[in-house]
């Protein structure tokens, strides 16, 4: 009788165990996504973009760093914007007005 209640109780614990690790899966997999292009400045492994991430269809200046180059500010409207090679783009942010 002992051993039918450690067994019961190792399988509740396997079980229980499964479900957490499947359930942490589901989470990563649907986070993945949102990941593929975020909001704001961000590269791939050659190019580099902005985001401008908006529901109401602002366009806005942002400030683009570029190296060996002169900086310069580009006016983006909602969604991904191109912004050239990631080996001389720096990095780009909004600078807080609209276009």
């Amino acid at each position: 009788m002992a051993f039918a209640r450690i067994r019961r109780l190792a399988t509740t614990a396997l079980s229980a165990t499964a479900l957490a690790l499947t359930s942490l899966g589901a989470v990563t997999a649907t986070a993945a996504p949102a990941a593929a292009d975020p909001c704001g400045f961000y590269e791939t492994h050659s190019d580099a973009y902005y985001n401008h991430c908006t529901s109401d269809g602002s366009r806005v200046v942002i400030h683009v760093r570029v190296a060996l180059a002169p900086d310069y500010e580009r006016c983006v409207a909602p969604g991904r914007t191109w912004l050239g090679s990631a080996s001389k783009i720096q990095g780009a942010h909004y600078v807080g007005r609209t276009c």
